[in-house]
């Protein structure tokens, strides 16, 4: 299992790395640099919007069904029928629910085209992810990796052709950018569909209802994580262009600074996406889950003190490459919510792993404490801080929460730290203060960015922080 891990990741990380960096620095961000900041954030809000009731749209049923399908692979073409007319019934639900609150908080005409664009973008997403998890729980990781970048292929394309062909040029609208996602999603959704389709045969549609009870029923705890998962994750927007007096701007900045931390976490959800058959395969097996977790961990810690420390220190350098506007004041709210990638790294992880043993009272009790927690500090902060009040917020959430995550995965796993590891962390945590003093010897900037980074490498490598070693012959394998 760990080499199936390990080779399937180098592929994900290297399609993803091509694809997922220009779609949000290249494309998004462009899209915020034309529109500017303000406008911006009101397509930011009501983007997060579209989040509260998404659950709605899955109830739990495409991590229930990776889980399902990777411990019983052959029932995937028995009730696929079923979901997918039971996920029509629960679109419905979620237009009511989210074009309900919309009414209730006052949105006008402007606000509501987005709203509906939107809420039929989560729709989209909603099958996309429904069909990659057939494709996780059968281990056929390499067409998950696919439909995972083909639409923001198809949304460079796009964008690229509105951002900056002649016809378009100084016309650019923000609605655009949302009905270019909405084409995007849904070629790669019939893509999806007759990928699947191919390999397990044409479904017929079919309303059980007994069976439907018995997947919601079995889908409920999943649903509820998620929920307040996205909630206390999603919920900063809202509450800064509800409770701030310039909202929108502050919406905007909290978006500039976002960007970078949502492009990490993307590429951490895409990594546990393949740890989450995986764990689950292997509880059912009761085989040991040391190796795979400590491998998982190790690569954790390697990417997120990259991205963290590296944005930190050098937050100006690089958001004044990436915006145009108001960069001063996004810098305190960048390194605070990228100092929060380490903890919720460490959520996805452990919480994965958690969610593949069924563990899911004690994940829920925990995501809503973190739910309480962050409303609370949000309503604390926001009126006076903005958006560094809410990354404030995000990041001693996220910590304290990491921590229970941690606590609760070595309990029950009765998991030991060893001294050789613990040493190794203590020397990694000192060899990072020494790269960053040694960068920042150098005149140039941009030379210190890199050095950093170079520096923080070597000092993994050569205290095995990244198992190169077992990347590399998983990868031979799987290419011979």
């Amino acid at each position: 299992m760990q080499k199936k891990f390990l080779s399937n990741l180098v592929w994900m990380v290297f399609f993803n790395l091509l694809i997922k960096p220009y779609a949000i620095f290249g494309i998004d961000a462009e899209v915020q640099n034309r529109v500017g900041t303000e406008e911006y954030g009101l397509y930011f809000t009501l983007l997060n919007f579209s989040y509260l009731f998404n659950i709605f749209l899955d109830l739990g049923i495409t991590n229930y069904n990776t889980r399902y399908v990777a411990q019983h692979p052959n029932l995937v073409k028995r009730y696929i029928g079923n979901i997918l007319s039971l996920r029509l019934v629960l679109f419905g639900v979620y237009v009511v629910l989210s074009i309900g609150l919309a009414l209730l908080l006052g949105y006008d005409a402007n606000q509501f085209w987005f709203v509906y664009v939107l809420i039929f973008n989560q729709f989209l997403i909603s099958i996309l992810l429904y069909f990659r998890s057939c494709f996780a729980g059968l281990l056929l990781f390499k067409w998950d990796i696919f439909l995972s970048i083909l639409d923001r292929i198809l949304l460079i394309v796009l964008v690229s052709i509105l951002l900056y062909h002649p016809f378009f040029a100084n016309k650019f609208d923000i609605k655009w950018f949302a009905l270019a996602q909405t084409v995007s999603f849904l070629i790669a959704v019939l893509v999806a569909v007759l990928l699947v389709f191919k390999r397990i045969g044409l479904p017929r549609l079919h309303w059980g209802k007994a069976f439907n009870l018995v997947i919601l029923k079995k889908s409920f705890p999943y649903a509820l994580l998620i929920l307040l998962m996205m909630l206390y994750t999603r919920v900063d927007a809202m509450m800064i262009e509800r409770l701030h007096i310039h909202g929108n701007k502050q919406v905007g900045i909290y978006a500039q600074a976002f960007r970078m931390l949502d492009a990490s976490l993307m590429f951490i959800m895409l990594f546990t996406g393949l740890l989450f058959p995986l764990f689950s395969r292997i509880l059912k097996d009761k085989t040991s889950i040391i190796p795979l977790l400590d491998t998982s961990s190790k690569l954790v810690v390697a990417f997120t003190t990259i991205m963290s420390f590296t944005c930190c220190l050098y937050a100006f350098f690089i958001l004044d490459t990436i915006y145009l506007h108001d960069i001063l004041f996004v810098v305190p709210t960048f390194q605070i919510l990228m100092l929060s990638l380490i903890p919720t790294a460490f959520i996805f992880v452990y919480g994965t792993l958690m969610t593949a043993n069924g563990d899911l009272k004690h994940l829920n009790i925990l995501s809503l404490i973190g739910l309480v927690m962050n409303v609370i500090l949000n309503f604390i902060l926001i009126p006076k801080h903005g958006a560094f009040g809410a990354a404030i917020a995000t990041f001693t959430t996220q910590l304290l929460i990491a921590v229970f995550y941690f606590l609760s995965v070595w309990k029950q796993f009765q998991l030991q730290l060893k001294r050789k590891e613990l040493f190794r962390y203590s020397v990694y945590g000192a060899w990072c203060f020494c790269a960053a003093w040694v960068s920042n010897q150098l005149v140039i900037v941009s030379n210190q960015f890199f050095t950093f980074i170079a520096l923080l490498i070597v000092g993994m490598l050569v205290l095995g922080l990244i198992p190169i070693k077992k990347m590399l012959s998983s990868f031979k394998k799987e290419i011979l």
